[in-house]
């Protein structure tokens, strides 16, 4: 937009946990508009998480806000065009957007397991996640590493 940012949208809480991360997550989850199908995958993969869970303290909730603690960057690189040269400078993620970007990285690699429905590959890839293993934790670490080998160039930061 040229003359203001917009301003944010309230989202409405989930009506099972009453939650707006997990209306978030679910809006991210959605496909062709369908919410009432991606609220059914993710409480599914919730109940699957309570089931092969072992420890008695953490509810699924908790081990699914784990997970995403565990995916979500703390740096990143950027492309920046200096004197003719593309460098990759790592910066700072604004929290909203690494909230934002963890739930896509755990939606993609959810998706991109082989187990038989949506809900069992969330399942499996949130508790992974919550390990601290897994494609989007992973994904993580490489973007981490990424920022750390480019460290020398930050001082082109703008």
């Amino acid at each position: 937009m040229r003359k203001r940012q917009a301003k944010k949208r309230p989202l409405l809480p989930d009506p099972k946990f009453n939650d707006q991360l997990v209306t978030r997550f679910v809006n991210n989850l959605m496909w062709d508009g369908k919410k009432s199908v991606a609220f059914t995958v993710f409480y599914d993969a919730l109940d699957i998480v309570e089931g092969k869970k072992n420890n008695d303290e953490k509810t699924a909730l908790d081990l699914w806000k784990d997970a995403l603690n565990n995916v979500m960057p703390h740096v990143e690189v950027r492309s920046r065009r200096v004197g003719g040269a593309t460098f990759q400078i790592p910066m700072q993620i604004r929290p909203d957007r690494k909230i934002s970007v963890a739930m896509k990285w755990l939606i993609l690699y959810a998706r991109r397991r082989n187990e038989k429905s949506m809900a069992q590959r969330l399942a499996n890839e949130i508790l992974a996640a919550a390990r601290e293993e897994g494609a989007a934790v992973k994904k993580r670490m490489d973007t981490h590493k990424m920022a750390e080998a480019n460290k020398a160039f930050s001082h082109f930061r703008f």
